[in-house]
């Protein structure tokens, strides 16, 4: 059951991040991958400052901050420009 709630956060912080960073989402799998990555991006940096979430509103948030720091690093690697062509784009 933890797995499941696991996964429900990580869709609920993917499609919040993708909202906040205005339409940097990539569908329901990869808003999943993203929550989660970004559960874990999150946790280590509040780990870091010694905060840890004890409820579920203390994982989203922290799971939808992590997320949103992978999605605005992804959008430096794909566009640092903002011309829209990537930036390790084959020649």
């Amino acid at each position: 059951m933890e797995f499941l709630w696991f996964i429900l956060i990580g869709l609920i912080a993917g499609w919040i991040a993708g909202v906040i960073m205005k339409g940097r989402g990539f569908g329901v799998l990869g808003d999943i991958i993203v929550g989660i990555v970004g559960a874990l991006i999150g946790g280590y940096i509040f780990g870091l400052f010694g905060f840890t979430p004890d409820n579920l509103l203390g994982s989203l948030l922290t799971a939808v901050i992590g997320a949103i720091i992978l999605l605005a690093l992804v959008a430096l690697i794909r566009s640092p420009g903002g011309g829209g062509r990537p930036y390790f784009h084959p020649r």
